[in-house]
């Protein structure tokens, strides 16, 4: 069977997105920028969310005492060493909020990775709080020659979970950004944690009906990893029974329900995270390859008969 996507893969997958946008293969490059976070430095708050360990996340040649263009060039050949199909690559900025200083300063630290002849464009990860006509104008200029793309931490659609982790800024914030995002005709992704603090299955899963509604490109969903080190690994440690952690059948499953309810258009970029094992405290599970879990993600669609928008009502 060929879903409405174009493919007989389950879901709206990235591969296809981006096979469709140039034809072939196409990795991301990350770069750390030496950005900061308002949350972090005293603008809105100085603890940051209490999930966060953006440490993990990090690859070994992404760091910011290099220049952009070396972490690229050693970006690219480690790639080409683990996936040698790819032959452009998009420059990730990845840590922290990367829209977080005057615009004089973006155009420079955009365009030091847009002069690399192999990068296709850039794909800029940021809060939705940090974001404004004037960047939004910017990005839509450098669509003239290269792919731009714009990703939301959101995290959450609940406003009481988002101040329980110290988010910073509500919903409605998040909303905001991504309707303006889609206005000015640039790709727009946003991240989903699955198994917040204070969050039941069954509100992660009406979560699906409202951002189904959004004119969202993409989508990345984790489940809830606590990492050493953060306000959260202090708040499971005391008070472990406060948490519910999936474990992987049932997290396999909780994702497959929640894409049957997902518009069919949104493109899933991941179903869950994957960090190094040395940054957890939480479930073995989560010590998984993402493409180990995948697979079982796609073989329990398969033995379900699901498929991404299966429940999915307008």
């Amino acid at each position: 069977m060929v879903y409405s996507w174009g493919d007989e893969r389950r879901f709206n997958s990235y591969s296809r997105y981006f096979a469709k946008q140039f034809g072939g293969r196409v990795q991301k490059i990350s770069i750390d920028a030496g950005f900061s976070c308002p949350n972090r430095d005293g603008k809105i708050s100085t603890g940051g969310c209490t999930f966060c360990s953006n440490e993990a996340f990090n690859p070994s040649y992404c760091r910011p005492e290099k220049s952009i263009k070396q972490q690229i060039e050693e970006g690219i050949e480690f790639h080409r060493r683990r996936y040698r199909r790819a032959s452009l690559y998009l420059a990730y900025f990845q840590p922290f909020s990367n829209t977080y200083k005057p615009l004089d300063e973006l155009k420079c630290i955009y365009q030091q990775a847009l002069n690399v002849p192999e990068i296709a464009g850039i794909v800029i990860g940021t809060r939705p709080d940090l974001i404004d006509k004037g960047i939004l104008q910017y990005l839509s200029e450098i669509q003239q020659t290269h792919y731009v793309m714009l990703e939301y931490g959101v995290e959450s659609v609940y406003d009481e979970t988002l101040k329980r982790v110290n988010r910073g800024h509500d919903f409605a914030t998040a909303e905001k950004a991504i309707h303006m995002t889609a206005d000015f005709g640039i790709p727009c992704g946003a991240h989903f944690i699955f198994g917040l603090p204070g969050e039941s299955k069954k509100i992660m899963l009406d979560a699906a009906d409202i951002i189904s509604q959004l004119p969202l490109t993409t989508v990345k969903f984790h489940q809830l990893q606590i990492f050493k080190d953060t306000k959260m690994a202090e708040e499971y440690l005391q008070h472990p029974e406060a948490f519910h952690l999936f474990d992987l059948e049932e997290y396999i499953d909780f994702v497959i329900d929640f894409a049957e309810r997902l518009n069919p258009n949104i493109v899933i970029e991941r179903f869950a995270g994957e960090v190094p094992p040395r940054y957890l405290v939480s479930e073995p599970w989560m010590k998984l390859r993402y493409d180990e879990v995948l697979v079982r993600i796609e073989k329990r669609m398969e033995e379900r008969d699901s498929w991404q928008g299966k429940k999915y009502r307008r």
